[in-house]
């Protein structure tokens, strides 16, 4: 399965930002953050997508560094265009991500 905190890590500090810059910058508050890697929680898909932003990738790049193991053509496609998007398709992701996520 995807490591969402590693990777949110490995970014970080590919960046050498502490968790504290990375907080200001995103406007995620740090305690938040903290929490996901105490009880081992992924974010929301809304948080990623807001990190995303921090560290100026795509979602798609988020997620490239793995082989989108088990996701179909459609839906690795529907990665590589998320900013094309509709709001009401990105819900859909959403949904269907924080779904996966839980489900782990």
């Amino acid at each position: 399965m995807f490591d969402v905190l590693a990777r949110i890590q490995e970014l970080r500090e590919s960046r050498e930002w502490s968790v504290y810059k990375l907080a200001k910058l995103s406007g995620i508050p740090q305690s938040t953050i903290a929490t996901w890697y105490q009880k081992n929680l992924y974010p929301p898909i809304d948080k990623i997508e807001i990190l995303c932003n921090t560290f100026q990738i795509s979602l798609h790049d988020f997620f490239s560094y793995e082989d989108f193991n088990g996701l179909s053509k459609d839906q690795k496609n529907l990665l590589t265009k998320w900013d094309q998007l509709s709001e009401k398709e990105k819900d859909a992701i959403y949904s269907i991500i924080n779904l996966l996520l839980t489900s782990k």
